[in-house]
This record gives C-alpha cells, sequence and structure tokens, in this order.
C-alpha cells in the first residue's frame, strides 16, 4: 500500500479502537500509541511466516485488527469474543500468549532458535515497552540473546521516555551509517587488520584502546551504549508514527547479522486529545463517553483500594517506621495518595515484583514495617521472594493484594485465582480475606501490630457500602466470625472474603427450602480456626467451603486435609474455581459461569444435602 493509504488506514484503525473501547473498556492510550508502528511492521515483514511477540499485550488491538479479527472486534473483552491480549489459540497470528510484563524478548529468542533447530528460515521481532523493560526477566533476556549472537529484532517502544531522550542528528545519522554494509564490513577489516600487525601484542594494544576510546565516545554521546553492551546493535530513537521512517529501517535490518534493538519514541493516546492529556487515565479504562472523554460511573461505595490506601495512610501518621511499596502500580494500587504524604516513605520499583518483594524484606530486617501493594495475578512472580525472603525469615512484612479473585474482563491472564493456594503452603505467613470494606480496614492496622509475615487479599471494586469504622476494631487473631447462626444447622458453610455475602443470600434460599444453615466468615484462611470446624462438623450433616479462587490447595483443601487428619467423616462440599484457567467475562457473568452466584451456591448444596439424605434413607431401607 502507499503511504498515503496506510494513513488513512490508520485514521480507521483509531476510530475503530476508540469506538470498541469507548464501549467495552480496555487498553485505550497504549493501543493508540502504536497504529503507525504496527502498520509499518506488517508493511515490511511476513508474519504468516515471520513471527511477531508482543510484550504485555497492552498495546497489540491493531495487531488484532489487522489480523483477521476487523469484524469481531466489537465483541473485544466480553464473553465469548475475543480477548484483550495476544492469545495463541484465537490466531496464527498471535505467536505467543501474554499478559504479563517484560516477557517478550525471552519468547522471541526461544521462537528464534525453535526456527533455527527445524531449519525453518523466519524472522523473529519483539516489541517491548519502556515500562516492560524494568523487569529482571527482559534484561536476563537481553543479555541470552547477546551472547548468542542470534539475528533477532527488538523493537523497544518508549512512549514514556523512561530511557534517554531523542539526542537529534547524532543519533539519526549513527543509525544510517549502522545499517549500511560497508560500516560492519569496515568494522570487520579494521579488526583483522590490526591483529595482523606482526608484533602481536602491539596489535592487540592498539585494538582495545581503539575499543576503549569508541566506548567512551558511545557512552557520552550515544543513548544506545547500554543495549550495545549487551551485543546489540543499536538504532534511533526513531518517531514512532512516521511510517515511512519506520519502513525504511526495518526493512534493511536484515543486512545486519547480529541482534538489532530499535529504539521506537511513541505518544500514548495518540489522535484522541483526552487519552494524549490524560494517557495514565485511559491506560485500562472502563467505558466512557468518546466524544467527551468523561469515565462512566456508577455510584457506588469508596472501593476496597480506596479503604485500603486510607488505611494504610492512617496507620502511617501513627507510626514513622511505615513504608508502602508497589511495581508501577501508584494509582492502581491506591498509593498514589500515600506517595503524595509520605514522599520519602514511599517506593515505587517499577515493573519488579521480585525486586518489591525482597527489598520489602531488606527494609523489614532493618526495623521498618513495609506494606507491599501488588495485585494478585502480578505477585505471582514474587513467590520465591516471598518464601525465601520474607518467610523463611520470618519478617514483618504486609503484602497487600489488590484485584484478588474474578477481575472481569482482563480475562485469564489477571485473574487473581491462585493466591491463596500458592499462599498457603508456605510456613510463617498469615493470610487474611475480608468480608467487607470495614474488615478491610481493620486488619490492615491489625496486621502492622504483627511481627510476622502477613498477607491480605481483598477484590477489585466497590465495597459494599457498610460503615467503616475510623478507629482500630479488635480482631480476634486466627478466630472465624459466625455471621449467620440456626439453633441446629444441617449444614454449615464456611466462607471466605467476598464468598461471604453470597453465602448469607444462599442461607436464605435454602431456610425456604426448609433447610437450617449456619454462615461463617473466615477471615483467617491461615491458620484457620481449627476448633470451629472440629464443633460444626460434629453438629451439622456436612459442611461446605466456597472461595473466589481455586479449589486447587485453596482454602477448601486445607479443611479437607485437616479432617482427613483428624478423621473426621463428615461430608465436606467444596465450591469455588474448578482446575481451569477463567476466561474474559463481566463479573457478574463469570460468578454464575463458575457457580459462584447465590442462586448456584444454594443449588449445589441442596442436591448435596439430597444426595446424603436419598443415601441415607436407601441405607436404611
Amino acid at each position: 500500500m502507499s503511504l498515503t493509504e496506510l494513513e488513512e488506514i490508520a485514521g480507521e484503525i483509531r476510530e475503530l479502537i476508540l469506538t470498541t473501547v469507548a464501549k467495552n473498556g480496555g487498553h485505550l492510550a497504549p493501543s493508540l500509541g502504536t497504529v503507525e508502528l504496527t502498520l509499518a511492521l506488517y508493511s515490511v515483514f511476513d508474519f504468516s511466516k515471520d513471527r511477531l511477540v508482543w510484550d504485555v499485550g497492552h498495546q497489540a488491538y491493531t495487531h488484532k485488527i489487522l489480523t483477521g479479527r476487523r469484524d469481531t472486534f466489537h465483541t473485544l473483552r466480553t464473553l465469548g469474543g475475543i480477548t484483550g491480549f495476544p492469545k495463541r489459540v484465537e490466531s496464527p497470528f498471535d505467536s505467543f500468549g501474554v499478559g504479563h510484563a517484560s516477557t517478550s524478548i525471552s519468547a522471541a529468542l526461544g521462537l528464534l532458535i525453535a526456527a533455527e533447530i527445524e531449519n525453518i528460515p523466519r524472522k523473529i521481532v519483539a516489541v517491548i515497552g519502556d515500562g516492560a523493560l524494568t523487569g529482571g526477566m527482559a534484561f536476563e533476556a537481553l543479555n541470552h540473546a547477546g551472547q548468542l549472537k542470534k539475528n533477532l529484532l527488538v523493537i523497544l517502544n518508549d512512549n514514556e521516555m523512561s530511557i534517554d531522550k531523542n539526542v537529534g542528528a547524532l543519533s539519526e545519522y549513527l543509525s544510517k551509517i549502522r545499517l549500511k554494509p560497508q560500516y560492519h564490513r569496515a568494522k570487520k577489516e579494521f579488526e583483522d587488520f590490526v591483529k595482523n600487525i606482526p608484533f602481536r601484542d602491539i596489535g592487540e594494544k592498539i585494538l582495545l584502546a581503539a575499543n576503549s576510546v569508541r566506548a567512551g565516545v558511545s557512552a557520552a554521546v550515544f543513548p544506545g551504549a547500554m543495549f550495545e553492551a549487551f551485543g546489540f546493535t543499536y538504532l534511533g530513537p526513531l518517531d514512532g508514527h512516521d511510517i515511512k521512517g519506520m519502513k525504511d529501517v526495518f526493512s534493511r535490518v536484515g543486512v545486519i547479522d547480529a541482534p538489532v534493538l530499535i529504539h521506537v519514541n511513541t505518544k500514548k493516546g495518540k489522535g484522541y486529545v483526552p487519552a494524549e492529556i490524560a494517557p495514565e487515565k485511559f491506560h485500562g479504562v472502563g467505558k466512557f463517553d468518546k466524544d467527551t472523554g468523561e469515565i462512566i460511573k456508577k455510584k457506588s461505595p469508596p472501593s476496597y483500594t480506596e479503604i485500603f490506601a486510607q488505611a494504610v495512610i492512617d496507620c502511617a501518621v501513627r507510626d514513622e517506621k511505615i513504608v508502602a511499596i508497589t511495581a508501577a502500580m501508584p494509582t492502581g494500587t491506591g498509593l498514589k495518595k500515600f506517595a503524595e504524604k509520605f514522599p520519602r516513605r514511599f517506593f515505587d520499583v517499577g515493573i519488579a515484583e521480585e525486586h518489591a518483594v525482597t527489598l520489602a524484606a531488606g527494609m523489614a530486617a532493618g526495623g521498618l514495617k513495609p506494606v507491599v501493594a501488588i495485585y494478585s495475578t502480578f505477585l505471582q512472580r514474587g513467590y520465591d521472594q516471598i518464601l525465601h525472603d520474607i518467610c523463611l525469615q520470618n519478617l514483618p512484612v504486609l503484602l497487600c493484594l489488590d484485584r484478588a479473585g474474578l477481575v472481569g474482563e482482563d480475562g485469564a491472564t489477571h485473574h487473581g485465582a491462585f493466591d491463596l493456594a500458592y499462599l498457603r503452603t508456605i510456613p510463617n505467613i498469615n493470610i487474611l480475606a475480608p468480608k467487607d470494606e470495614n474488615e478491610l480496614r481493620q486488619m490492615i492496622f491489625a496486621a502492622l501490630d504483627k511481627n510476622f509475615p502477613v498477607a491480605i487479599r481483598y477484590p477489585r471494586g466497590a465495597g459494599l457500602g457498610v460503615k467503616v469504622e475510623t478507629e482500630p476494631q479488635e480482631i480476634s487473631w486466627g478466630k472465624a466470625e459466625i455471621v449467620e447462626q440456626s439453633q441446629s444447622a444441617d449444614v454449615t458453610i464456611f466462607a471466605v472474603g467476598t464468598m461471604v455475602k453470597s453465602c448469607v443470600e444462599a442461607a436464605k434460599i435454602l431456610r425456604d427450602k426448609k433447610i437450617s444453615v449456619d454462615v461463617v466468615n473466615v477471615r483467617f484462611v491461615k491458620p484457620f480456626d481449627r476448633e470451629l470446624i472440629k464443633k460444626s462438623a460434629r453438629e451439622s450433616k456436612f459442611l461446605v467451603t466456597c472461595e473466589e479462587g481455586t479449589l486447587a490447595g485453596g482454602f477448601s483443601s486445607a479443611v479437607a486435609e485437616f479432617l482427613a487428619d483428624e478423621k473426621i467423616s463428615t461430608p465436606l462440599l467444596r465450591i469455588g474455581i474448578k482446575d481451569e484457567f477463567t476466561e474474559q467475562g463481566t463479573r457478574a457473568e463469570l460468578l454464575d459461569l463458575l457457580g459462584l452466584t447465590p442462586e448456584k451456591i444454594s443449588q449445589q448444596i441442596l442436591e448435596r444435602f439430597n444426595e446424603l439424605i436419598f443415601g441415607f434413607l436407601m441405607v436404611t431401607t
């Protein structure tokens, strides 16, 4: 296509992205920023044969539209529709599934090695953002790619200028020189010439001196010196909205028989003024008015995130040892307000969850009280650091897991379904789950008084609208709370966190069917209230556990293990997320799909109750 046609298509794609995201929500600003970059890549490479790997996938909407999904793009992030991230089963052009940051270079290098071993000629391109480049895994991959000297192409999509700014004509001049085969041929010929000087030691000294001068000059004036040190040929910065300029560079990198990194500057939210002005606001956005840019919000109680943020500030006012840490999510976790009030006690480490956790461990070992706020799905990346650096040393770090449970439209890569399972098996850690926003506040106060590791998991979105007590209220550590009690319960439900409210409503449905039900707010997943479980097992026909998390290794597993160890034969019904990944959809749709609504919970309990009663009648008959 001509340049004019490509620019026209860029406008059409922007309009489609804007219209769809305004209706469905999604990652608007990142994808608007990569329209021209994606068009330039597809103009040069044949990705039916070559391979394109996106990092995180926030910026891949244009890629989806160009690869057979234009007509279904309106289903973006809806139940049964196309996902918000590249996913291998969705399209052969989605060469690698993503959703978490800093993975693209590793995956692309793996694809390149596989192609070479299979003797398939193809070009592999990885696109990584400057934010994702803060993750240690990206540097591990750069290091390995440079060592292997594979012909890998990495596009650095720089939209926040966290790497050196454009230094002007000199950088462009160096890029043009490096694209010429003569440059690389001359460089090799010079090295061979020096090495062939008769007095070997003199030749090596000349070469060493030449390299030292080159390195010094490069470091002084050349923004890509760091990448050169990794063994990459650095090109750029380029204008990420100049299709012609990018096509010219992309089409000529084949002359370089080495890893190449092309630095491209883009503008988040490009083409939509509200997103250009406030890219952070439109990074991952809900439904909004396309004409005004106003986010459509329903009137609702304060969110769990807001309650968490205020509680940590209030605790920090009382205790100067409290510090707060997040991994590139000061706004998302609510810690932006903490940072404004206590700038010297706030630390944003970038997309580096492993570092965040061990940093907190070091702070705790030094006498501070760190609060680490990371989304549940992203804290998975810091599992070894939680185990080895915090829990093995029994350090007083408070881990606050936002977005625990089902997060809705972001789908399988972002659901916080596994935290109870991956944390529960670690010695020394205490795991809490509040039933509402007031209990979350009280748990934070209580946890920061403890001298051991504590994790609190809480959901995305609005609280229940309960009264939030300003002053700390006592919580009996390790003890559950009976929220619904009958004189003689047929069934006792042990509900975790968000499921307490649903189980209270399910109990009402069951009472209408003449089944008496007790409902227990677990509160403490570890250590859980063993005495109450024993008592309920003696007095009820069967027990039920209900959690918004995976059943494999979660709270229900803990209860099943306990009953087995204590040789208690009371039947147990486990309700939660089955051993499979959950796709995207609204939270309400997913809860219904997984059987976690009051109606579905009561239905499962009723079926088990009837099975037990019918079985008993059959035996006695």
